[in-house]
């Protein structure tokens, strides 16, 4: 989930471009505007709070760690969450709850915005009911982004919570140390949100929005990590997990609440050091 907008830097150098504008964003609307894109969904976690997840799985949930955790770096109860995939306006493609979930190992609340803890920003959420592949179609990561790759987003955020919005174009800023950056128009709500390659048969996610900051300019710049060794992890993390309970180790980021006329939550805006 984003939190409030501060400036950070990376542990290298960026290059800051125009930021793409709201009218870059296409909402999608009608059933139609969400064909292929069924497999990303909200993720509610009670008291209006939220954040963006995608189907890797017809059971699994890929998302930021921090959107797992309440304002106290307390993990949230898994019955608590609920995904639910393609929400517009109110209808979900479908709806499930949320059996148990992983974050990744060496992930922690009392880091902050450090660069270790963007690394490991990463959860996957099983779901109690796996969501066929006729209804919504998980989608594969990708393996090597560049630099001035293409890449889209799909995400929830403020002010635009209630349908999926896609910004069809940006790009990969800089790739390092399991760090990512894009020029991507992010906000509060789209924390573990999918970064999408833009290529091949279909998209496959190049990384999570877990923050951004503002710069001087009035750009924005949001970050993620490179996922593959740390999925296949988690996988096996939530494999040898025998209980139905999240995990209490390495907590993380906590929570903020969405804007629907007040606070917000979603992707996260702060210093990395």
């Amino acid at each position: 989930m984003f939190r409030l907008f501060s400036l950070f830097t990376l542990v290298f150098t960026l290059t800051l471009p125009t930021l793409a504008t709201a009218s870059d964003l296409i909402r999608l609307t009608n059933r139609d505007d969400l064909l292929g894109w069924e497999a990303v969904g909200r993720i509610d976690l009670g008291q209006d709070s939220y954040c963006t997840g995608t189907l890797i799985a017809d059971n699994l949930v890929l998302t930021a760690a921090h959107c797992v955790f309440d304002n106290r770096g307390a993990p949230i109860l898994p019955e608590r969450i609920v995904f639910r995939a393609g929400l517009r306006d109110g209808a979900a493609i479908a709806a499930r709850n949320i059996s148990r979930y992983v974050v990744a190992d060496g992930y922690r609340a009392s880091d902050g915005m450090s660069a270790d803890n963007v690394r490991r920003d990463v959860a996957l959420l099983e779901l109690s009911t796996p969501i066929p592949t006729a209804t919504a179609s998980p989608f594969a990561l990708h393996m090597n982004p560049t630099r001035g790759d293409n890449v889209s987003v799909v995400s929830y955020g403020r002010k635009r919570d209630d349908a999926l919005s896609w910004e069809r174009q940006c790009d990969v800023l800089r790739r390092g140390e399991g760090l990512i950056s894009f020029n991507c128009n992010v906000t509060f709500g789209s924390s573990g949100a999918p970064v999408f390659s833009d290529g091949g048969y279909r998209a496959r996610i190049v990384s999570l929005v877990v923050g951004g900051h503002k710069t001087e300019h009035g750009t924005t710049v949001a970050y993620g990590m490179e996922l593959p060794d740390t999925v296949d992890d988690l996988k096996r993390k939530l494999r040898a997990s025998a209980a139905s309970a999240p995990s209490t180790a390495n907590t993380g980021f906590r929570k903020v609440d969405v804007t629907r006329g007040g606070n917000a939550s979603g992707a996260r805006f702060e210093k990395i050091q």
